[in-house]
């Protein structure tokens, strides 16, 4: 059995925190972050499972960069 590494954004969102992959697209929610954590790995492994290795090729996108910026806001 391989692992994969994958990645999780995580923000919250009225009552809930949102769970976003990235790489699958594959997004989930929990009542709380830690929640949301096992949701998305829930939802990830539910996606895998019906995937073929080639159809995981075909789907499974970079992992995105998260890099700081800042910007000037005008009064």
């Amino acid at each position: 059995m391989s692992t994969l590494h994958l990645t999780a954004q995580i923000w919250p969102e009225d009552d809930a925190f949102i769970a976003h992959c990235p790489e699958l697209e594959v997004t989930s929610q929990g009542d709380t972050f830690e929640h949301a954590i096992a949701m998305i790995k829930e939802a990830v492994e539910l996606t895998l499972s019906d995937m073929s290795p080639e159809e995981l090729a075909d789907q499974l996108h970079p992992t995105p960069a998260l890099v700081p910026f800042e910007v000037q806001l005008s009064a």
